[in-house]
């Protein structure tokens, strides 16, 4: 990659406190987190990872949870939209196995990808196929991809995506759902802003860096779709990140706040991003 410039410096605030630098690839418009760490499983703490738990303690977790349940609903209806006779789907990072639930109620063929041995087992306790990694289902086609907050978690980005295309049926479609760095919470918080997570998040998205990588890799971005909900929680662990505890009503305002602004901008804190195979 060329042109790759310093942009901020975060860090760890899960689990190790560590310090990470974000460097800005300009060919792509995207941000790379340096150093990536060659084991990266010690920084996803099971008890403090929320999207392997099924469960909610702290408000924050309730409040993810139920929010959760109406998501699932809403991505089935849009993987719906996508489907024809052949209703099979591919769940990159599946976790616990919940969306994949909600989709084999609806009558999709699935299969499951999870990497986290303790999220796969509760899935497969679900009657959940699943498996640890993509070489492993090197001979089966699928007529939809996702990949739920997954694509800024994989190492070997290109790699990745090329093995991604080729498990995907010819006119396919690959739904992708990831933080986007340009927000207006992501600009506001700065190296607080919960959603860089690093060093777990390796690769911070915008618009164009989807379009300029998938491009290149045989898809077209065909619709953006925005994820209200992502601004009101990413705001509440940047709250307690920026000042050692959360602040509901200024996480809340500046939610809203990214919301709004985003409405003429079209800048949200997360995007759906639907391709099709070319």
């Amino acid at each position: 990659m060329s042109n790759i410039n310093s942009y901020i410096k975060t860090k760890d605030y899960l689990v190790t406190k560590e310090e990470f630098n974000l460097v800005y690839d300009a060919e792509n418009d995207m941000l790379i987190t340096k150093p990536q760490p060659s084991e990266l499983s010690k920084y996803y703490d099971p008890e403090n990872y929320i999207s392997h738990n099924d469960q909610g303690s702290t408000l924050i977790e309730k409040v993810y949870q139920k929010v959760k349940t109406y998501t699932l609903n809403k991505k089935v209806k849009l993987i719906n939209r996508y489907s024809n006779l052949d209703k099979t789907i591919l769940d990159i990072g599946c976790g616990t196995g919940e969306f994949l639930i909600y989709a084999k109620n609806k009558n999709w063929d699935t299969y499951g990808i999870e990497i986290n041995n303790g999220a796969r087992k509760k899935a497969e306790e679900k009657k959940i196929r699943t498996t640890e990694k993509l070489e492993d289902i090197s001979n089966k086609k699928f007529n939809v991809i996702t990949l739920w907050h997954v694509l800024e978690h994989l190492p070997n980005l290109e790699k990745q995506i090329k093995k991604i295309e080729s498990l995907l049926t010819k006119n396919g479609t690959l739904i992708i759902a990831v933080p986007n760095y340009k927000s207006y919470d992501a600009l506001y918080y700065k190296e607080h802003w919960a959603a860089y997570d690093t060093p777990r998040h390796l690769w911070h998205f915008s618009q164009k860096s989807i379009s300029n990588i998938f491009q290149k890799n045989h898809f077209t971005v065909v619709e953006t779709l925005p994820m209200h909900f992502d601004s009101y929680y990413v705001s509440l662990l940047s709250e307690k990140y920026k000042n050692g505890k959360t602040n509901y009503i200024k996480a809340i305002y500046r939610g809203w706040l990214s919301n709004m602004r985003a409405k003429s901008t079209g800048e949200y804190s997360s995007l759906i991003y639907i391709l099709q195979k070319q």
